[in-house]
């Protein structure tokens, strides 16, 4: 059994859900020695968060984005306003979202259905690089 732990600088990007499987993947070339394993996926911001979801049709991104900016508006009369008024509804939908994510590995590979990618979902206007915490876990 191995461990291996590794911070990912993800660029900046704009608002909206940014598919980063490749990008995540090509980071952890020690994935391709695992038979058996789990990674762990771990965002450190608040304003930002992490999704499984479909990666074949550009659209769902966008209603994705679309359908979370209509629960969490940025004109509901939020308290915490000192940051901008994009920056209280990126917490509501980080909180919806999560933090987190498990991904299964076997024989070297994710172990992801066929129209699943990984997303960075990205809540701020300009909410600057973002950091994950990748552990992987296996043998």
């Amino acid at each position: 059994m191995s461990w291996t732990t590794r911070t990912l600088q993800l660029t900046a990007r704009p608002r909206g859900f940014h598919l980063i499987t490749r990008e995540v993947v090509e980071a952890l070339p020690e994935l391709a020695d695992l038979n058996v394993g789990i990674l762990h996926l771990f965002i450190q911001h608040t304003s930002a968060s992490l999704s499984i979801n479909e990666n074949a049709d550009p659209d769902v991104p966008l209603d994705l984005e679309s359908s979370l900016s209509a629960i969490a508006p940025e004109d509901f009369p939020h308290r915490h306003t000192c940051e901008g008024p994009d920056d209280m509804p990126a917490h509501v939908k980080s909180s919806l979202l999560g933090s987190s994510l498990s991904i299964p590995i076997h024989n070297g590979r994710l172990q992801l259905g066929t129209w699943q990618g990984l997303y960075l979902c990205e809540h701020r206007n300009r909410g600057g690089s973002r950091r994950v915490v990748a552990t992987v876990w296996g043998e």
